[in-house]
């Protein structure tokens, strides 16, 4: 890149470099005559014939017509040689990134300050029918009088011009992008977005999301913001709602505008009413504190999201407080925030399609430009998939063998049980803790979430079952109607009963309310390594080390078939989503999968190396097209489950793999080790 240190701009004399970033470098300068200083942003692109001259020209001078007390004035701007560049006010304090290094939390009072002065700039910009495109501390200048002001509205030029537009580059921080931005349709929405980024990184000290520059773009496209109270207990529900409203999936989600979200966030840190908006689902799951009531302001009849309007049609949607006489819904009080946010169905789905050979990625001073990133239209609501094996984080929580994996319902939650004693809930998008729960006495050998999402059922070498409520771990009860440890837990698909399968060889069944036993099943001769309940919740299939799967009538336990297939000894049994076919593995090393109406052989999955076990956990995928298994030899095999074709094999984990678990949304698998770790890598 050419070091441009002494030579004319304009009437400046560049005298040092400032910094340099994806779009454009920044220069000191000082007026030949006048003895003043000004920063020029000389862009990284070369306007050669006249069009490209004029289109800069324009969108120079509308940058330029931004006169606001915290934005960067742009004083001048021109074209030398091709090159373009703009003349801007010189702000000598620096930024709020050189101001806050990352990693450091702020104070809420500083937060709300430098809030409420960017959300004020943009409010300006958005009703100037701008999007800025790359809200970012390091884009927030601290002037001469310490206010903050909004800089690198260069970027916006460059984005608007009919020559980026054209090859479709993507402009913008992939840390602080929203999926519409990072699906090349960025809306003025898209800069709340960014600046709710801001927020959390400033709350907590870290971005929402971490990896590789491929793997935070899918997070933002697909994956929800882990829990700020989980990283920061003391934060209010309140604050943490309203957060998590800006950092909603779809656009007309958020805030009708980025001023409303600065006024709900000033509302809420100093708990008084404030408005939300209605279509965010967050909102249903947060608690309520006594001193706030959040009040739910929902579409009126015919009215349009001012921030999803065309630019032409922007108006400004400040929030506005209702009396309470005015019409309005009270939150309920749910027992606490259940992870950080839904799965936001109503944006449009895209395939990133990422990796070597396909996006060319270019960074420089922390911009992103995607040189090329390949956008597929995804029909209907599908959510978007992830890369098969990209790892996507490794929970290191445990200090002994991984033998459980369990995802919650809605996809936030992970829940892991070990030989350290203890189950551990974490978040599943990045794997921080959430809490541990320690009520056993031995190893944890199975783990499973009750379908309604409110209780954790765990078992293990204590010979208990141990049900807890899945927010605080906090027990409901303890099961002790085995004598010999608990192999196996699965819940009803009702959420009303439990079967546990135990080394008694029995498959018991009970209340999952009060632990009331039902019956218990006796048609084993050895020790019940598995139980799986059908999907329309009327029989159970139990697998042994006696080398059968019985299936058997859920309601009073009479025998419906056996399955002998295996020559060995049985270890995981799972049904297919449909509730028509089973897939068993074993010691035999094969995974056989049949029909689970009469046992009739569908054919056998042979592709694990192991030449004395076989796989040891099967997961199904949610659609039913794939199967997943974890086996002594280290892999995680994935193949289809029409025919067991092989489609491919995970090589993360280092020691024997003893737990497998689809994500709901089918995009994820965790699987776990006897190396301590829990992976959670993309099912493509």
């Amino acid at each position: 890149m050419t070091d441009r240190v002494g030579q004319q701009l304009g009437n400046y004399r560049l005298v040092s470099l400032l910094g340099r970033g994806g779009f454009a470098e920044v220069y000191l300068g000082q007026h030949l005559r006048l003895n003043m200083q000004a920063a020029i942003k000389v862009l990284h692109t070369h306007l050669a014939d006249a069009a490209d001259i004029q289109n800069f020209h324009r969108e120079a001078q509308t940058i330029a017509s931004l006169i606001h007390p915290h934005i960067v004035r742009v004083l001048d701007f021109d074209v030398k040689d091709g090159v373009p560049f703009l003349v801007m006010d010189y702000a000598p304090n620096g930024s709020l990134r050189r101001q806050h290094p990352k990693g450091v939390p702020l104070s809420l009072p500083t937060i709300i300050s430098y809030v409420k002065q960017v959300a004020d700039a943009l409010q300006y910009a958005h009703d100037q029918k701008l999007i800025h495109r790359d809200v970012k501390p390091e884009n927030m200048l601290l002037g001469r009088q310490n206010e903050v002001l909004l800089s690198d509205f260069g970027t916006a030029i460059i984005a608007q011009s009919s020559r980026y537009q054209a090859t479709q580059d993507l402009v913008g921080t992939i840390a602080y992008m929203a999926p519409e931005q990072i699906q090349a349709h960025p809306l003025l929405a898209s800069d709340q977005y960014a600046l709710g980024v801001v927020v959390y990184e400033w709350l907590c000290g870290e971005y929402p999301f971490q990896g590789s520059l491929s793997e935070i773009a899918a997070k933002h496209t697909m994956m929800l913001p882990p829990s700020l109270r989980g990283k920061m207990p003391t934060l209010s529900t309140e604050l943490e709602q309203v957060v998590m409203a800006a950092l909603a999936k779809d656009p007309r989600q958020r805030f009708a505008s980025v001023q409303g979200f600065a006024a709900a966030l000033e509302q809420a840190s100093v708990g008084t009413r404030f408005i939300v908006p209605a279509s965010t689902p967050m909102i249903q799951l947060l608690q309520a504190s006594a001193k706030t009531s959040l009040v739910i302001k929902g579409p009126q009849p015919g009215a349009t999201d001012p921030s999803m309007a065309p630019p032409g049609r922007m108006a400004q949607a400040p929030v506005k407080m209702r009396p309470p006489d005015q019409s309005r819904r009270q939150i309920s009080t749910p027992r606490a925030l259940r992870g950080a946010g839904l799965h936001h169905q109503g944006i449009s789905r895209r395939t990133i399609v990422l990796g070597l050979g396909v996006a060319g990625l270019a960074v420089a001073g922390g911009g992103l430009t995607w040189m090329t990133l390949l956008l597929s239209s995804a029909p209907g609501l599908t959510p978007t998939p992830i890369p098969l094996g990209t790892l996507l984080h490794t929970y290191r929580g445990h200090s002994d063998y991984v033998h459980a994996v369990t995802w919650s319902p809605d996809g936030q939650r992970i829940a892991s049980g070990s030989d350290d004693q203890t189950v551990q809930v974490w978040d599943a998008a990045n794997g921080g803790n959430v809490f541990t729960y320690r009520g056993h006495s031995d190893a944890v050998e199975t783990v499973a979430w009750s379908p309604d999402g409110k209780h954790i059922a765990s078992a293990g070498n204590d010979q208990t079952v141990q049900v807890w409520d899945a927010v605080d771990g906090e027990r409901v009860f303890t099961y002790r109607g085995h004598t010999d440890l608990v192999d196996a837990v699965v819940w009803s698909p009702d959420s009303t009963h439990i079967a546990s399968g135990s080394w008694d060889q029995t498959v018991q069944v009970w209340d999952a309310a009060n632990g009331g036993n039902v019956f218990t099943y006796r048609g084993h001769t050895k020790l019940v390594t598995a139980v799986a309940w059908s999907p329309d919740g009327t029989r159970i299939a139990s697998a042994s080390d006696d080398q059968t799967v019985q299936v058997w009538d859920a309601a009073n336990g009479s025998h419906v078939f056996t399955y002998r297939g295996h020559s060995d000894y049985v270890h995981a049994v799972a049904w297919s989503p449909d509730g028509t076919r089973i897939a068993s593995a074993s010691d035999d090393q094969t995974v056989q999968v049949w029909d689970a109406a009469d046992g009739g052989h569908v054919f056998t999955y042979r592709g694990h190396s192991n030449p004395y076990f076989g796989a040891l956990a099967l997961a199904w995928s949610p659609n039913g097209t794939r199967i997943a298994s974890g086996c002594l030899d280290k892999t995680v095999q994935v193949w289809d489950a029409a025919d067991g074709s092989h489609v491919f094999t995970y090589r993360g984990h280092t020691k024997l793999v003893t737990a497998v678990a689809w994500s709901p949304d089918g995009t994820r698998i965790a699987s776990g080790s006897s190396d301590h770790t829990v992976q959670v890598w993309g099912a493509g």
